[in-house]
């Protein structure tokens, strides 16, 4: 399925860093934004609770190889995948739009692509 607007994965959209600590495009999409403080959370919350990218999967029920990519901000998830990570760990990652506005004002960004 083509992404909104055609955006990119986030992790296209790096100007500086190594991901998810990183420095996002000048152009970068508000979408860019959102993979990013998703992939941030996500990954603290699996660290938090001692889980794995397997050991996540399982709970959710989703491939681990579908964490490694929105994880890795390779992908942003559908909203199955997104509703059976937050079931799992009972946690809201999707950051919202108020979050994701914000971020994008925030987050130091740099050379455009």
């Amino acid at each position: 399925m083509p992404r909104s607007n055609n955006d990119k994965p986030p992790l296209f959209y790096v100007a500086d860093g190594t991901w998810p600590e990183v420095t996002l495009a000048l152009d970068a999409p508000l979408s860019a934004h959102c993979g990013l403080l998703l992939a941030r959370d996500l990954r603290r919350t699996m660290r938090s609770r001692g889980l794995s990218l397997r050991g996540l999967a399982e709970v959710a029920c989703v491939a681990h190889s579908t964490v490694a990519r929105v994880v890795n901000g390779d992908v942003l998830p559908d909203i199955g995948t997104l509703t059976r990570l937050e079931d799992a760990l009972d946690h809201q990652l999707w950051p919202g739009p108020s979050a994701v506005r914000s971020a994008a004002v925030s987050i130091p960004r740099t050379v455009a692509r």
